[in-house]
């Protein structure tokens, strides 16, 4: 029938057809992400490559090498499509990194497939024909995502779960099995419609069983968001100020006294204008203007990094700090801190870092981050690769160090915080560590590398889900933005638009009931798995047998 013309074309592709095919379809599917949010695209783009997995099945080891060449190319077009922002952070110091951007925005790309085609490899050798398949992709793919979400220190960008979170409703239920069981729900929902060029098997059950799946998903989260209203903290009055500062000068010592003047005075700015040119500090004078500005505020919160220089060795801007807040306000930012001097190494090395500072001055409490950036914060094989002329893009001699373990922090006048710097919150199950449950999450990022592109709101939809995997409010700061509040299921409460400066005032959500996800864990999700993988083999097995005895 003619409906069924394009599968037999995709099933029957070969040498660049094929590749072509799978490119357009990963690249294609980079629609679904954030900002554009347009998920249905992959009712379009996952039957293809059921059909292409169809067309090598019968194959033998030419088979699993196309499988592999299928799975790269999808891969390479979703994340070449998904990820083109990377290459802004190598323009903010052109001069320095400029040349490294074709590489960086390619060959990451190209690293990050592999997974995506030992992904079609494992579906291609559990392959069996009929509906059953949809779920042996499932398995076998969003199996590979979590091994992309771990290995080499991990990088879960992007996951195709994603997807299904646009609409919070359906982010809902990773508070049941996490966004590694959402991935598996995803595909084998969006690849359905394949089974519509099964010829005489097609049936339309498979697609009609999907549909309740979404409807089974969307109506849980309407009955979860119904039933918890999102609550408050009494007494706690915070304030995040998004300063959106160009990340070319965040580096600059010579803007120091520029950039603490731009802090200080902003923190107290009422309402949401533009600011007015700010005067320098003087010396001697401490900070400038009152803490009247910050009446009512108990937590004022500054995001990543917020510092050119050491802030410890820096008396006058702790004095501007002290200056500026009022006895019953605290101060929360990012900040590098200075490491102890390794004997023979005459680099300063650093930690990126979270300082909790009170209205005398005085560093209360620290958290250094742990899961650093590769190549942004340092260099695997760091001194190897120093010796060869290359650096991180903080362009930190010996780069950034990692702190010792992931753990809340006391602030006070509110209920203990974790904090998690940048990227570190788009770590599924990594987030809170055992033990170590807060009554809430700060995320606080510089996604000004990124300018005004897909990045920073890709950031923010996955630090959205660590909140309702979590059942814990985020408070996000961001130089550039997205700063945002979001409560323990994932409602954004309010926010920052990305590239204006401001000030955002909110009451601390109130910290919902420990979800399933956070007790147990990726479980749900390798339940799946394994009963998925046991059933193909197990009708691998019984086809095999019923084909030798005819």
């Amino acid at each position: 029938m003619k409906r069924f013309s394009l599968a037999n074309a995709v099933i029957l592709a070969r040498g660049r057809r094929r590749v072509l095919m799978a490119f357009l379809a990963g690249a294609a599917s980079a629609l679904a992400l954030a900002p554009i949010n347009f998920w249905p695209v992959l009712f379009l783009t996952f039957p293809p490559l059921v059909w292409l997995l169809d067309g090598v099945a019968s194959a033998q080891w030419d088979g699993i090498r196309a499988a592999f060449g299928i799975g790269w190319w999808f891969g390479f077009g979703y994340f070449l499509s998904g990820l083109y922002w990377i290459g802004s952070a190598f323009l903010v110091d052109a001069e320095t990194f400029g040349w490294m951007l074709p590489f960086a925005v390619t060959l990451l790309p190209a690293g990050l497939a592999v997974f995506t085609g030992v992904g079609f490899v494992a579906a291609r050798l559990l392959w069996t024909p009929g509906r059953l398949r949809l779920l042996t992709l499932a398995a076998a793919l969003s199996s590979a995502e979590w091994l992309r979400g771990h290995m080499f220190t991990g990088f879960p960008w992007n996951a195709f779960g994603y997807a299904l979170t646009t609409l919070l409703p359906l982010a809902e239920s990773v508070a049941i099995f996490g966004i590694w069981g959402l991935t598996f729900v995803a595909v084998a929902v969006f690849a359905t419609p394949a089974v519509l060029a099964d010829g005489e098997r097609r049936s339309l059950t498979p697609v009609v069983l999907a549909g309740c799946a979404l409807a089974t998903l969307a109506a849980y989260g309407g009955l979860r968001l119904a039933g918890n209203p999102t609550e408050t903290v009494d007494g706690v009055h915070l304030r995040i100020m998004q300063p959106n500062i160009p990340q070319g000068e965040r580096f600059s010592y010579a803007a120091k006294t520029q950039i603490m003047n731009r802090y200080v005075l902003m923190s107290q700015r009422a309402g949401e204008a533009e600011p007015p040119t700010y005067p320098p500090l003087l010396a001697g004078q401490g900070g400038v203007g009152t803490s009247s500005g910050l009446r009512g505020v108990t937590h004022l919160i500054w995001p990543e990094s917020a510092f050119p220089f050491f802030l410890t060795r820096e008396p006058d801007a702790l004095s501007a700090i002290a200056d500026m807040l009022g006895p019953n306000t605290t101060l929360i930012t990012g900040a590098a801190r200075p490491a102890e001097p390794v004997p023979g190494r005459s680099e300063k090395r650093a930690y990126n870092s979270v300082y909790v500072i009170d209205h005398s001055g005085s560093i209360l409490a620290t958290y250094d981050k742990l899961h650093l950036v590769p190549f942004g914060e340092y260099l695997p094989f760091q001194d190897l690769l120093e010796r060869a002329g290359l650096m991180q893009l903080t362009n930190v001699p010996g780069g950034f160090l990692p702190g010792e373990q992931r753990r809340k922090i006391a602030v006070p006048g509110a209920p203990d915080m974790l904090p998690l710097i940048c990227y570190e919150a788009i770590f599924p199950g990594e987030a809170v560590p055992d033990g170590q449950r807060p009554s809430w999450l700060l995320n606080l990022t510089n996604d000004a590398w990124f300018g005004i592109s897909s990045g920073p709101y890709q950031h923010l939809q996955q630090a959205r889900v660590r909140a309702i995997e979590e059942g814990l409010p985020l408070i996000r700061a961001a130089n550039s933005g997205i700063s945002a509040v979001i409560d323990p299921l994932g409602r954004v409460i309010a926010a920052l638009p990305l590239g204006h400066d401001g000030l955002l005032d909110s009451p601390l959500p109130r910290a919902a009931q420990i979800t399933i996800y956070a007790r147990i864990g990726d479980f749900l999700f390798g339940v799946a798995v394994a009963a998925t993988i046991a059933a193909s083999l197990l009708v691998r097995l019984i086809r095999e047998r019923h084909a030798s005895i005819h």
